[in-house]
């Protein structure tokens, strides 16, 4: 599935990385040698997809605070919380299979990615 990228840091490792934020998988989709492991841009790929899931979830959430009486304040930092934490522990949970070597695909957004990654 992957090409073997000589880079001086293991491909396992840049899988791991593009997990850290937005930032380094985007730079790994867009700078060689990087964006030719199939590898490098499932991984950078899937991180853009939960990152902008997270962000959506809690933009949608503060919409509705904002404009409906339906969430009280507790409730939605509540919800926006359990979203934070969601969102931390599957990049936490992606980056290290990725660092292991293993290609975990999220339900819903892995099979995205990895169309993505093999285009």
């Amino acid at each position: 599935m992957s090409e073997t990228v000589h880079t001086g840091i293991s491909e396992n490792s840049i899988g791991a990385i593009s997990y850290l934020t937005l930032i380094p998988a985007i730079v790994f989709l867009a700078i060689a040698p990087y964006n030719r492991s199939a590898n490098t841009r499932f991984h950078s790929w899937q991180s853009i997809i939960i990152s902008a899931t997270a962000f959506l979830a809690n933009t949608v959430l503060s919409v509705v605070m904002q404009n409906t009486s339906i969430l009280s304040p507790r409730i939605f930092l509540s919800l926006s919380g359990l979203v934070g934490i969601a969102y931390v522990v599957t990049i936490i949970w992606c980056a290290v299979r990725a660092l292991n070597g293993k290609h975990f695909k999220l339900p819903f957004v892995g099979d995205w990615a990895e169309r993505q990654a093999n285009r």
